[in-house]
């Protein structure tokens, strides 16, 4: 039933309809300012995150070279029938073994920081820092882009990963994977920045050397296929590692089956606690802003239809 009154003066205080017109006021408040917060673009600032786990910072360094796109038992000859040798192996290319072989090893490294550079001529950054998989697996796979050149800068690519660890605070083990067939030289002066960077950086390199069917080894006596000057290149650069006063260790790798020996050694000697900071990229909250505003609006329209108006 519905009572008229002359004067609104007259009518009893409604504290209920009171509350809900001043919240009516409050909401429809909330929604014009989620919309000019959502027009004017609101975002959150990027940022760090400080996370504690057990791992290394590692940075993969990735040959590219031509010879990278090569077989393991490239030009090699079967002189004997009764030791016939693995067809499938005889075509496994060499730089194809190795990332497939760095993406599971890095797969069940979800602890560590990965980076990764990529060099023949002139070496490229590809993955600053990160723990996630998804990226890193991309980055691993990209190195698979193209082919390779002839050329080899090993000491610009060296340097290229060492500058990950330029000016940041030693909170975990660090370690560069170097996974290349070796072939390269590096001269006196790159040998001593290479050395005092190594040294200054807390740095161990593990050189995982893809060896052909030619190629003389790091261990062992040059082959009589090869000439000194070919065997010098490989072995000059293993006696420089092992010189310069820092944690190293190389592997000789002459398939995938060698790789994954190699890098399971790599899995059980660095794991050791660390501290890091991540950084949370910026991100865009206009879509929030918009959601909070058509929220309001539909509280809005619901109480429109609410109201209770008197009959004629």
């Amino acid at each position: 039933m519905l009572l008229g009154y002359s004067w609104l003066a007259l009518m009893p205080r409604d504290h209920l309809a009171t509350a809900v017109g001043v919240l009516l006021k409050v909401v429809a408040a909330i929604a014009i300012a989620a919309l000019i917060l959502g027009l004017s673009g609101l975002r959150r600032s990027e940022g760090a995150v400080e996370r504690v786990g057990h791992g290394a910072q590692i940075v993969v360094l990735l040959d590219r070279s031509r010879s990278m796109d090569e077989s393991f038992n490239q030009g090699r000859v079967n002189h004997d029938p009764s030791k016939a040798f693995n067809e499938e192996q005889a075509r496994e290319i060499k730089g194809k073994a190795a990332r497939k072989i760095l993406a599971e090893f890095a797969s069940k490294r979800s602890q560590d920081m990965f980076g990764m550079v990529v060099f023949s001529s002139y070496p490229m950054r590809i993955l600053d820092f990160t723990q996630k998989q998804e990226v890193i697996q991309a980055a691993i796979r990209a190195g698979d882009v193209g082919r390779g050149l002839s050329e080899t800068d090993l000491a610009r690519g060296l340097l290229s990963a060492l500058t990950f660890f330029d000016n940041e605070p030693y909170t975990a083990s660090r370690i560069i994977l170097m996974v290349s067939d070796g072939g390269a030289r590096i001269d006196d002066h790159s040998k001593r920045r290479l050395a005092l960077q190594m040294r200054r950086n807390r740095v161990g390199l593990y050189w995982i050397y893809l060896r052909s069917f030619h190629s003389p080894g790091l261990f062992g006596m040059p082959r009589d296929s090869v000439t000194e000057n070919e065997a010098s290149a490989e072995l000059a650069l293993h006696e420089f590692f092992s010189s310069m006063g820092s944690p190293y260790q190389a592997y000789e790798a002459e398939n995938s089956n060698a790789i994954q020996r190699a890098i399971q050694d790599v899995n059980r000697l660095e794991n050791q606690p660390m501290t890091f900071k991540e950084l949370v990229p910026r991100r865009d909250l206009s879509w929030e802003c918009y959601l909070v505003a058509t929220l309001m609006l539909t509280v809005l329209i619901a109480s429109k239809f609410m109201e209770i108006r008197p009959w004629r």
